[in-house]
C-alpha cells in the first residue's frame, strides 16, 4: 500500500509539474502566433489523444516522465507556403526567446501561487535555542553554549530552526568562518561567535550542517504526551504527562536522551525511572520496565516504545502572519531564495565543494513525493513547490539539450545577426544529451544505493 501510494504522488507531482511546464511553451507559441502541432504529457505509445479547433493533437503517452509541445519547425520538414508564417523558425529572435523560456517561468510562477496559498494560513517554525553542543566540535571549541538562541548566521535573521538550517546548507564545502550572533534567554545582550571551517563537510554524504558543527537546536521537554494502544509503553505502565527522569541510570534531560538509549536496545529491558503526580497532587518517582519492539529503517534494525512526547509550548514556537499581499510578496521571495540556493549547489557540485554523492534521482524524488503527502496536504503542496522551483532552475542551464541551451543559441543569434550552424548544434546537442544522461545514471546510482 505504502509503495502504491509513493508512485501515484510521484505520478501527481510529476504530471502537474511537467503540464504546467509545456503549458507555458504552448501558451506563449499561441500568443506569438505559431501553429502548435502536439501537446503531449509522457512519451511513447499514445493512450489517448484529442484534437482541437486548431488542430492540435493533445495527447497522453505511455510513459508519463516528461513532456513535450512540438511546433511547426522548417528544420523538421517542409513547410506548406500558406503557413511558413505560423512557423517557429519564422519568429523573430525576441519571441523564439519570449516561447522558450515561458515553460521555466511557469514553473516559477506556480512555485509562487504555492508558496503564496501556504502562506496565507500564516507559518510557524521552532525558536531555534541551541539544545546541545557536542564536545570538542567546531561549537565546542568555539564557544557556543546550550541555551543560547542564534539570532542570525552571515548577519542573515534566523527566527526559526528552518532559517538556520537553510543557511547553513549554503555554506557547504566552503572554507572562512561562519559567523553567529546569539544572545541567552531572557536577556537582550547579544554575541558575535565566529566559526572557523575549512572545506566544511565537502565529502559528506545527505550533509546535516547541525550535527556538522556539534550543535543540537530545539529541546523537547521528556515528558510523556501520547501512549499508543498496544505497545510496549501502554504495557509497561507509561501514562500522559509522566515526566521522564532517568533511564538504564542515564540523566534525562531531553526526549532526545530516551531516544538514544532505546534506539540501540530493541528486544532488550530498559529501565525508566519516571515522576508522576499522584491523585492526591504529590509527586513520586516509579520505576517501569520496558522493551522496546523492533522496526527497520533504511535495513537498519532500531529499538521504539511507542510513545511520543508532549506538544512544544507556545513559547518554543514562533508564528508568522501574512495579509494576502504579504503572503504573495513572501511567496515570491521564497522562490527567489529557493532558486538561488539551487544554483549555488549547482556551482559547487561543478567545483567539487560538494559530494555528488548528494544527487538524487526519480527514486529519491518518488519517495520524498510519497512521504510528503502521507504527512498532509499542506506538506505535499510545499513538495511541489520546491519541486517546481528546481524544474524552472535546471531548464535554464546553458545545456543544449534544455531551454537554457536553446536560449543560449538564441542569444547568440541575436548578437551576430544569424542563426548558429546546424552542425555546431548538432554537435552541441550530442555533447548536451551526453551530460543529461550520465547525471542521469550518476543520480539513479545514488538512488539505488542509498535503498
Amino acid at each position: 500500500m505504502d509503495l502504491l501510494h509513493t508512485i501515484f504522488s510521484f505520478l501527481v507531482a510529476i504530471i502537474v509539474l511537467v503540464t504546467v511546464h509545456e503549458f507555458g511553451h504552448f501558451y506563449v507559441a499561441r500568443l506569438c502566433g505559431v501553429r502548435v502541432l502536439r501537446f503531449s504529457l509522457g512519451f511513447g505509445k499514445v493512450l489517448w489523444r484529442r484534437y482541437d479547433k486548431h488542430g492540435t493533437e493533445f495527447s497522453l503517452s505511455a510513459l508519463p516522465f516528461g513532456g513535450y509541445v512540438k511546433m511547426l519547425d522548417e528544420r523538421e520538414g517542409e513547410v506548406p507556403a500558406e503557413l511558413l508564417s505560423q512557423a517557429f523558425t519564422r519568429k523573430t529572435v525576441g519571441q523564439r526567446m519570449a516561447i522558450v523560456v515561458a515553460g521555466p517561468v511557469a514553473n516559477f510562477i506556480l512555485a509562487i501561487l504555492l508558496f503564496w496559498g501556504l502562506l496565507l494560513g500564516g507559518e510557524s517554525g521552532l525558536v531555534p535555542v541551541i539544545a546541545s553542543v557536542e564536545a570538542n566540535s567546531i561549537a565546542a571549541k568555539s564557544g557556543l553554549e546550550v541555551g543560547q538562541e542564534i539570532m542570525s548566521v552571515d548577519e542573515q535573521q534566523t527566527p526559526t530552526e528552518q532559517a538556520v538550517a537553510r543557511h547553513l546548507i549554503s555554506r557547504l564545502g566552503e572554507s572562512g568562518e561562519i559567523r553567529f550572533k546569539v544572545r541567552y534567554p531572557d536577556s537582550n545582550l547579544t554575541y558575535e561567535i565566529n566559526l572557523p571551517i575549512n572545506n566544511w563537510m565537502r565529502d559528506a554524504k545527505d550533509p546535516e550542517p547541525l550535527a556538522g558543527l556539534g550543535i543540537d537546536l530545539g529541546p523537547v521537554k521528556p515528558i510523556v504526551g501520547d501512549v499508543l494502544p498496544n505497545t510496549p509503553a501502554e504495557r509497561a505502565g507509561f501514562q500522559s504527562e509522566d515526566k521522564l527522569m532517568m533511564v538504564n541510570d542515564i540523566p534525562v534531560k531531553d526526549w532526545r536522551d530516551f531516544q538514544s538509549v532505546v534506539r540501540p536496545r530493541a528486544n532488550q529491558p530498559v529501565i525508566v525511572d519516571v515522576e508522576r503526580k499522584t491523585t492526591t497532587g504529590d509527586l513520586q518517582v516509579i520505576s517501569l520496565s520496558v522493551t522496546p519492539e523492533s522496526f527497520t529503517e533504511k535495513g537498519v534494525s532500531y529499538g521504539r516504545v511507542g510513545m511520543a512526547p508532549k506538544p512544544l509550548s507556545a513559547e518554543s514556537l514562533r508564528h508568522y502572519e501574512y495579509s494576502v499581499g504579504g503572503a504573495l510578496v513572501a511567496g515570491i521571495k521564497r522562490t527567489w531564495d529557493t532558486s538561488g540556493f539551487v544554483l549555488l549547489s549547482v556551482k559547487k557540485l561543478i567545483l567539487g565543494e560538494i559530494s555528488t554523492k548528494n544527487l538524487s534521482g526519480p527514486i529519491s524524488i518518488a519517495k520524498v513525493a510519497g512521504s510528503s503527502a502521507q504527512i498532509g496536504l499542506k506538506s505535499f503542496i510545499g513538495f511541489l513547490a520546491l519541486l517546481s522551483v528546481f524544474l524552472g532552475v535546471f531548464n535554464l542551464l546553458p545545456i543544449p539539450v534544455l531551454d537554457g541551451g536553446h536560449l543560449l543559441y538564441l542569444s547568440v543569434e541575436l548578437i551576430k545577426g544569424k542563426p548558429v550552424s546546424e552542425k555546431v548544434q548538432v554537435l552541441a546537442y550530442q555533447v548536451g544529451l551526453m551530460i543529461v544522461i550520465g547525471l542521469s545514471m550518476l543520480a539513479m546510482y545514488n538512488d539505488i544505493m542509498r535503498l
